[in-house]
């Protein structure tokens, strides 16, 4: 659109921005539908298409109002304008886009029509196919069942019954198998733009299965076709064949006689036509010789058949009777060659026949070594089976000359006496008679037997070849019924793999799914088979031809890259699964939004780029704003009730408020999260914070974000109980921090949590009351309140706990609950917590004496001393005052609406002190919650290294320590105020809080008090180091004195003669042997106690002189960095103090703000520091706080992170 008419109609220029949207809008839209194919055949996939373009179809219909509006706009700027060209380009586009938006609802309509009669014919096609493979399968098994029988004419007709009848089957089921190509055909037609690979291979496979059975069943029949016919051919031959031999045998019988008649060899011409005799009988023999091995293996057959029965009885001997006669009309004919080719020179005619079989053996030799090697196929090996078939059949038929030859060789040496012999062996003649014919008879010994070892070789020869023939063709048929079964395998392999969708078009729920069917087993069994047998060949020395080599590398490639196409499908469904299943993060990823990024650590643990900072943090930024605007809650003076807001503040931050105890409990349980001592990885977390949050997101929709609420419920268990960032934190722990939060009575809280540490007799011990503290204490921790909690030294309080119920070794829930009810110090957090959410709901009517608020919401405090007297909790949380009123006066705290019987109770209350003066209520001081000794006594508690702790000079420990040293300036100033007090308490409770309250308020202004931590930065260097020396040097000195002490025992005990003292690492001493033993023992005994508990609060002091100067040195660093890079680094005066940590995992650098870690010496601290001027030294740390950071207060909030490369 030209810009001058942009500037002339100013309106036009929206107008184009709302068209271009649309317009790009739609031609995506339409883009995506043309992309988008699915697999034809696939009932699944065309399903899930159709609801994805019904989901389209519902996007276009929502955007319709989009298009009227821009049609209105578009009416009314022609409407509005007088150009003519504006006024066209309106129309043109408008035109334009109305055109564009219905193709592209007809695109879809058209697509979402085709798709539907996709599935209709997809579905019919695979009903097709189902029937095709049903009537396959039944063809294979006919033909698998069929086995060979016996060779007779009833089982052969029989057989040829059943294979007309499978034939007459096929061609009925030809109709099924032409019905799924015609339904195959149409969808390859109908759908070619999509992806019609499955229904190609499935049908390419059906069809190649269907010719193969065809072509079976045609080979079956014309075989038992033939056999049929031999079959009934088989007497009538066998008959004519023995007529004939009875022929023969007639005429040979004729020569035989002619033969031995006298003088027979003086008559040539004679003897000329009895040779011509013979040979017409030697022609005719010849010529039925293959005629006779025929009947004899058919004959052979049969009789295998019918074994067992009469007609094998008749049979064999019909059989038994043709092999006698064609043997005896075998040698007949050579007895009468023998005959006729007698003469003088007969021992010459021998040694040629003997010659010439020589020659013949020799070359039958080389023929059957020509014959080898065994062929590497099965047709070949079937090929040369054929061959050697008729070589035997040959050996068979030149058997009687051989045996014939020689037995006339051994009656010819036998029945001729030396005389003849001289007289046939002339040459040479110098030789000796006798020597003549001992040559003789050598040459044709010789001979004879080197024709009858070369005969038995070349028998032996052949039997051999024969074996090799018979193993190599059982070896092969079954090689290549394993290469066609696996070949089978494969194609319907590769036509699932060919189906396979996309990983990235799958739905996250049937992941698993298509994890458990790609499976492949079967078919390696498959390949390795083959390749056994291929080896198995080659071991016997059987070269396996080029069409099987190519066979099984083409079987092994593909096998191949179809386990590759599995390893990476399985590889790519495993990091689907991984990434976006169930047990994924992926869904908490939509918890942050831009510029944030969630990612995720080695050890599953979060973490939170910011690209445009180029920074990363491990708390959430959501996370990271709430703990800033907990910061203002540090104006409440009373550490109880400011620890309680934050909490409630959080909980209703993680949704915790909505979640009942009952709920909880089912989530903890569905997920069996029983063993409270093991490890919860940080996927664990994650499922049972989904399971609650889903179960809350049904009851309060619209208040549940379940991944945001996810991931800030998981950033503040990490950081409560894994600062370290391991990834794991004990199941107590979770639970602890669930339930301390969660929506439930108090009593039910305390009730189980008692549960969870108590023993299967339902009492608790020492150390498992101590695991439940720990895990307790760690929420106010985190928040840095914990010094005002009795620290993080729980042995105090369960000490307490066991006093209380008289120093029992075990506690039972009746007397837990009683000691909770007594608020102890440390735990007294949880019970103000619960009326802190009473209260805020709560509108009492009456009017603040301070602010005026009427009606006063929240908590409500009612002077004991004046009638008709009220604060608000905001005044009284910040220490204001009203003209008149007293700070030291009692007040009474209500956090619900008062009953007329309260204020009956409160009446008599003010009047009866009235008459009360301050010199009473500093007589009767009574706190309103259960004090703990906090000074180190004894050994610490076991303390569960499952949530790892930073080093010494970590934020934590600094920010506890500061908290400390706070609680104890207002120790000092009497300005501890309990904030536990419920209406219940007594009144000297009430007065106490009152009067402290007052006291503080009265003597320093709030100004100069300390509001956070970090406002006494600066005092500790003035402080600190001096008097720890101070202690250190006093523990030292009393230790020299207990020393000194105990040497003088030692020699007052050896000079007295008596047993020698055990040295104070010893166990328990000997039995004393009088009461001065006893008591000197006694006394060592406490000695040692003593001095080890002095060396332990040593070198406790010792560290903690190690922390504060490390504290100290980054405190010196801070205050030495120029002014703009105290605007990154500096930290709000009214919040927790923040500093730079690294996780122990090579984890990203991040900022947070986190809870803290009390040392231990803590208590002993207050005890032992003498008073200071607190007042004055504040005063001092505000000035130089201000001098160094000037306008540090408001600019920077607490949690910013700093700037930093990621690890």
């Amino acid at each position: 659109m030209p810009s001058s008419l942009l500037l002339e109609v100013p309106a036009l220029a929206d107008f184009n921005r709302a068209w271009t949207e649309l317009t790009d809008w739609l031609s995506l839209l339409d883009q995506v539908i043309k992309s988008q194919r699915v697999m034809v055949g696939d009932l699944e996939d065309i399903n899930e298409m159709i609801i994805k373009q019904k989901a389209t179809l519902q996007d276009l219909e929502q955007r319709r109002p989009q298009l009227e509006e821009l049609i209105t706009a578009a009416q009314n700027l022609k409407n509005k304008t007088s150009n003519q060209e504006a006024r066209t380009i309106i129309t043109d586009r408008i035109e334009r886009i109305q055109s564009q938006w219905d193709e592209v609802q007809e695109h879809l309509q058209n697509r979402r029509q085709q798709l539907n009669e996709m599935l209709k014919d997809s579905t019919q096609w695979l009903e097709a196919k189902e029937e095709a493979e049903q009537v396959l399968g039944q063809a294979r098994a006919k033909l698998e069942s069929w086995k060979e029988g016996p060779y007779t004419m009833d089982a052969i007709q029989r057989k040829i019954t059943e294979t007309k009848q499978l034939a007459k089957d096929l061609r009925q089921w030809q109709i099924n198998v032409d019905v799924a190509n015609d339904l195959a055909l149409k969808l390859l037609r109908d759908y070619s733009a999509d992806d019609t690979r499955k229904v190609h291979m499935i049908t390419e496979n059906i069809n190649a299965s269907w010719a193969s059975i065809h072509k079976r069943v045609s080979e079956q029949e014309a075989a038992l076709e033939e056999t049929h016919r031999l079959l009934q051919q088989f007497p009538l031959d066998l008959e004519k064949f023995l007529a004939w031999l009875t022929e023969a045998e007639t005429t040979a019988n004729v020569l035989q006689d002619a033969t031995h008649k006298e003088r027979l060899l003086e008559d040539s011409k004679g003897v000329r036509e009895l040779m011509k005799q013979w040979q017409d009988l030697q022609g005719e023999i010849e010529a039925h010789t293959d005629i006779y091995h025929n009947l004899d293996e058919n004959g052979q057959k049969i009789l295998r058949s019918l074994e067992g029965s009469d007609d094998a009885i008749v049979l064999q001997r019909r059989l038994d009777n043709m092999n006698f006669k064609w043997s005896e009309l075998r040698k007949k004919s050579l007895n009468i060659r023998s005959h006729l080719e007698a003469s003088s020179d007969q021992w010459k005619r021998l040694h040629l026949s003997l010659q010439e079989l020589l020659v013949w053996l020799q070359l039958k030799d080389d023929e059957l070594s020509r014959q080898a090697p065994i062929g590497g196929d099965f047709p070949a090996v079937q090929k040369q089976n054929d061959v050697h078939r008729a070589f035997k059949r040959e050996l068979k038929t030149k058997e009687p000359v051989i045996m014939s030859t020689l037995e006339t060789v051994r009656i010819f040496l036998t029945e001729q006496p030396l005389e003849g012999l001289e007289k046939l062996y002339q040459e040479p003649r110098e030789l000796p008679p006798e020597e003549r014919a001992q040559n003789v008879t050598r040459l044709l010994r010789k001979q004879a037997e080197e024709v009858n070892t070369e005969w038995e070789k070349l028998n032996l020869h052949s039997a051999d070849w024969q074996r090799k023939i018979d193993e190599a063709l059982e070896r092969l048929q079954e090689l290549q019924e394993a290469t066609d079964e696996l070949d089978l395998k494969l194609r319907q392999a590769e036509v699932i793999k060919g189906s396979w969708q996309p990983v990235g078009d799958l739905l996250i729920d049937s992941l698993q799914d298509h994890l458990e069917k790609v499976k492949i087993a079967p078919l390696k069994e498959n390949v390795s088979h083959v390749n056994d047998l291929a080896r198995q060949l080659t071991t016997l020395g059987i070269q396996l031809s080029p069409y099987n080599l190519s066979t099984l590398e083409d079987l092994n490639t593909r096998w191949k890259l179809l386990q590759v196409a599995v390893e990476d499908r399985i590889r790519q469904l495993h990091e689907a699964h991984r990434d976006f299943g169930p047990a994924s993060q992926h869904f908490l990823s939509t918890s942050v939004q831009g510029p944030w990024e969630r990612a995720i650590s080695p050890n599953k643990v979060p973490y939170y780029i910011n690209h445009e900072t180029q920074t990363t943090c491990w708390d959430h930024p959501k996370m990271t704003e709430l703990y800033q605007s907990l910061a203002d809650l540090n104006n409440v003076r009373f550490s109880a009730y400011r620890t309680a807001m934050k909490l409630r503040r959080l909980q209703k931050a993680l949704c915790l408020d909505l979640l009942s105890l009952s709920a909880a409990c089912d989530a903890l349980d569905q997920h069996n999260l029983k063993q409270n001592d093991q490890p919860m990885d940080i996927l664990q977390i994650i499922n049972c914070l989904t399971t609650i949050y889903d179960r809350l997101e049904q009851e309060h929709s619209n208040l549940v974000n379940v991944p945001l609420c996810v991931d800030m419920c998981l950033n503040w268990l990490l950081n409560v109980y894994d600062t370290g960032r391991t990834g794991r934190i004990r199941v107590l722990s979770f639970k602890t921090g669930i339930i301390s939060l969660c929506k439930a009575h108090l009593e039910d809280k305390y009730r189980y949590l008692f549960k969870q540490v108590a023993s299967s007799t339902g009492f608790c011990d020492q150390r498992r009351l101590g695991l439940l503290l720990h895990d307790s204490i760690q929420i106010p921790r985190q928040l840095g309140e914990v010094a005002s909690f009795g620290g993080s030294n729980i042995e105090p309080s369960v000490r307490s706990c066991f006093q209380f119920a008289n120093n029992k070794p075990e506690i039972e829930a009746a007397l837990f609950l009683d000691w909770m009810r007594l608020e102890p110090q440390s735990m007294v957090w949880l019970p103000v917590l619960h009326r802190v959410a009473a209260a805020e709901t709560a509108k009492h009517q009456a009017k603040c004496n301070i602010c005026k608020e009427c009606p006063i919401i929240g908590f409500r405090y009612r002077s004991l001393k004046h009638f008709n007297y009220d604060i608000c909790q905001s005044c009284f949380f910040s220490g204001r005052v009203a003209k008149g009123h007293k700070m030291h006066y009692p007040m009474v705290e209500y956090c619900t609406p008062t009953t007329s019987g309260e204020d009956v109770r409160d009446f008599a209350k003010v009047l009866k002190n009235k008459f009360r003066t301050k010199r009473y209520f500093a007589k009767h001081p009574r706190m309103g919650y259960l004090p703990v000794q906090t000074v180190l006594e004894g050994d610490n508690m076991e303390t569960p290294a499952s949530s790892p702790q930073l080093s010494h000079d970590d934020t934590h420990s600094r920010i506890e320590h500061y908290a400390s040293r706070l609680a104890e300036m207002e120790n000092s100033n009497g300005s501890y105020l309990n904030d536990s007090i419920s209406p219940n308490e007594s009144i000297d409770d009430e007065h106490l809080l009152i009067q402290h309250y007052c006291q503080s308020l009265n003597q320093d202004s709030p100004l100069s008090q300390p509001r956070s931590p970090a406002q006494i930065l600066i005092s500790l260097e003035s402080e600190e180091r001096g008097e720890l020396e101070r202690i250190l040097a006093d523990l030292e000195e009393e230790n020299r004195n207990l020393q000194a002490e105990y040497d003088r025992l030692k020699q007052q005990h050896d000079h007295k003669g008596l047993s020698p003292l055990p040295s104070p690492p010893e166990m328990m001493p000997t039995s004393p042997q009088s009461p001065r033993d006893a008591e000197l023992i006694a006394e060592a005994k406490l000695l040692r106690q003593h001095k080890g508990r002095l060396e332990a609060r040593m070198q406790i002091l010792e560290d903690h002189n190690k922390q504060l100067e490390s504290q100290l040195h980054r405190l010196r660093q801070l205050l030495e960095q120029p002014q703009a890079e105290a605007k990154v680094n500096g930290t709000t005066v009214s919040s927790p103090s923040t500093s730079l940590q690294r996780s122990d995992s090579s984890q990203p650098m991040l900022l947070r703000v986190v809870g803290s870690q009390t040392s231990e010496s803590m208590g002993e601290e207050d005890l032992l520091s003498p008073p200071q001027d607190t007042s004055t030294g504040l005063e001092e740390v505000m000035e130089q706080l201000n001098n160094s950071f000037p306008s540090s207060r408001g600019r920077n909030t607490p949690g910013k992170p700093m700037r930093e490369d990621t690890m």
